[in-house]
């Protein structure tokens, strides 16, 4: 008898999305590394290159898909490429987001479209995609979307980022109940703030880095290791019985 399920997902093929750089780096290699082969999507070729070398001492591998999310209307192609090279998609991760900070009074239609565009529509579609073959093939997946601690309450200089990630949660908890029924689970994991030059360059501002740090209790920022591990569990035989979650990885931002 055994206790603990697997979290290894040895020899499944899995699709991570803007893998080119920071989380969505990260996490290809967790997978590959818990032993799934990645096909890590993004628009830097010569990143993609190098998380895919430095996938060689793991036990799954990392294989560079350079693609733009943002176009909606290929993706059908990229999941049928994937499944050409590495065989049948059973994970998706939706990592591939970004962000403009602007007081709401200046936020324009370029930088409203720019971010829903990338964090909740090509998302969507990307889900869709993914789905619709697993469908098609009658097996089983696991869908992760990349969301927020933002996505459950607000913080400055963020209108259309929180609607965004938001969106992103609530779009999870229905992919979730229409998918169920394929055996396809649909889940999404929030994050605080992360140490990485990003954050350590938005804290050169002294007002907002003990703002940010007043407001997580465990008193420091997120690893990237730490996010990398919440999707793991989320797409390992663990996590079979949890669909339509937003897993939050705050430090307890978010209990207060």
């Amino acid at each position: 008898m055994t206790y603990l399920p697997s979290f290894r997902i040895d020899g499944r093929v899995a699709i991570v999305t803007g893998a080119s750089r920071g989380l969505g780096e990260h996490i290809a290699l967790a997978l590959a590394e818990a032993g799934a082969h990645v096909a890590a999507v993004g628009r830097d070729a010569d990143r993609l290159q190098a998380v895919a070398e430095a996938s060689s001492p793991l036990d799954g591998s990392v294989t560079p898909f350079a693609a733009d999310v943002l176009q909606t209307s290929a993706l059908s192609d990229l999941v049928s490429e994937v499944e050409v090279a590495l065989g049948p998609v059973e994970i998706l991760v939706n990592s591939a987001g970004t962000n403009i900070q602007q007081p709401a009074t200046d936020v324009t239609e370029a930088s409203w479209d720019a971010v829903l565009d990338l964090n909740l529509r090509s998302s969507f579609f990307m889900a869709q995609a993914a789905a619709r073959r697993m469908i098609e093939l009658g097996r089983p997946g696991r869908i992760v979307n990349l969301s927020s601690q933002i996505g459950e309450v607000g913080f400055y200089k963020r209108a259309v980022y929180a609607a965004s990630k938001g969106g992103l949660v609530a779009m999870t908890r229905v992919l979730a109940l229409e998918w169920a029924p394929h055996s396809i689970r649909v889940n999404s994991v929030g994050p605080t703030f992360i140490d990485s030059p990003l954050a350590r360059e938005m804290f050169q501002d002294p007002q907002i880095a003990d703002e940010v740090m007043r407001r997580i209790p465990i008193g420091r920022l997120g690893r990237t290791e730490e996010v990398a591990a919440a999707v793991l569990y989320l797409v390992s035989d663990g996590a079979d019985l949890v669909t339509g979650h937003h897993l939050l990885v705050d430090g307890g931002w978010t209990a207060q």
